[in-house]
């Protein structure tokens, strides 16, 4: 008889284990969701099914990150078919940003440790953690190198196939070599201004101050082309678009200039001192205006389309739209042609979001770890 009992109450506990888990899978908790099951009118969904059901967006699918008590959800990044999502105690998950599957999950970082920036190169990702810069695997999360700072990082560091380029905190630009990290050469502003910015490409390597130089040089020596000097620091990161270069600068102005000489091509004025960068679309340039909101402007004309009040980011374009994200959790759809708003949907809640500029997918989570994509429908 005592066996029998023993035996009942065995069965219960893995009948009443394969319902927990079979509801936890339900919830979205180990896998992605899709919005073909019964769940869309669930409390569960970062973005509910009836808001969206008047535009042409669509719910692909969501995940939902499993979050500790005392940590959040922080950050969203795009790299080629990767979404990475990484909370406050520096703990980062990797997903296919197509289906939404979890690749793999790892800590790079102690909690609290300072991350600056983090760059993506031929399925590598560039970190720099406290004072050192680690390159993981973005296929797997191992780590495949770590070096030691002297200097440590006023930027970003980013790489070509030869170098790593590593602007420090000394106000110089140091070029190891890629396969070795042996130093290969050092650069500087005549100034002697810190770096803010650097872009690294095959053919050259440019890096920007806070005293304004645009500084043009070979990428395997300090021999300098050319420079440009900004009447303010450039703020956040130089991008290239065929022959042109785009940067903000903390005199309210949006630059472009041409690639091969540094002349300037125009200037385009904005209402407040930028603190990032802008956004190149297509044929739309985005810039966001702390306190104000986000402007679509002309890339080739310079000319001011729209403004979207309140707005802090891109989200993806599609042909000729643009989607924006503000800072109370509206997702808002602009005509870049017509200038005008479309519709909006309100999340309710603030989001974080990845800037996607490869397709037209939208990735948005708020601070709890839900992940969604979104996909506009022609």
């Amino acid at each position: 008889m005592l066996k029998s009992r023993f035996f009942l109450s065995a069965v219960c506990l893995v009948f009443l284990s394969l319902l927990l888990t079979g509801n936890a899978l339900a919830l979205g908790r180990r896998a992605p969701v899709s919005v073909d099951t019964n769940l869309t009118a669930s409390p569960q969904w970062l973005v509910p099914q009836s808001a969206v059901e008047a535009t042409d967006i669509k719910i692909v699918w969501q995940y939902n990150i499993p979050i500790n008590k005392n940590e959040s959800l922080d950050r969203l990044y795009v790299f080629d078919n990767r979404l990475l999502a990484i909370t406050s105690r520096n703990f980062m998950t990797c997903l296919n940003k197509n289906d939404g599957n979890v690749l793999f999950s790892t800590s790079i970082a102690p909690a609290g440790l300072p991350i600056t920036g983090l760059k993506y190169y031929d399925g590598e990702l560039l970190t720099v953690v406290g004072d050192r810069i680690v390159v993981t695997n973005i296929d797997t999360g191992v780590e495949r190198s770590s070096m030691r700072l002297m200097n440590g990082a006023a930027c970003p560091v980013v790489r070509n196939d030869k170098f790593f380029y590593i602007a420090g905190n000394d106000k110089r630009l140091l070029a190891l070599r890629a396969d070795n990290k042996v130093k290969a050469f050092e650069a500087a502003a005549e100034n002697a201004s810190k770096i803010t910015s650097v872009l690294a490409e095959k053919e050259f390597v440019i890096f920007a101050t806070a005293a304004g130089n645009v500084i043009y040089i070979a990428p395997d020596k300090p021999a300098k082309e050319w420079e440009f000097i900004a009447p303010d620091a450039v703020i956040g990161e130089i991008i290239r678009d065929v022959n042109s270069l785009y940067f903000a600068c903390r005199d309210t102005g949006v630059y472009r200039l041409e690639l091969s000489t540094g002349e300037l091509l125009w200037k385009h004025q904005i209402q407040a001192i930028p603190q990032a960068g802008p956004r190149l679309g297509k044929k739309t340039i985005y810039q966001c205006l702390p306190e104000i909101g986000l402007e679509a402007i002309d890339k080739e004309a310079a000319k001011h389309l729209w403004q979207v009040p309140d707005g802090i980011g891109l989200l993806a374009e599609m042909e000729d739209k643009a989607f924006v994200v503000t800072k109370t959790g509206l997702i808002t759809a602009m005509d870049n042609v017509k200038a005008k708003k479309l519709y909006s949907i309100d999340i309710g809640r603030p989001v974080k979001f990845a800037t996607n500029l490869a397709d037209s997918m939208i990735y948005i989570a708020d601070a709890k770890g839900r992940v969604a994509c979104l996909k506009p429908i022609r």
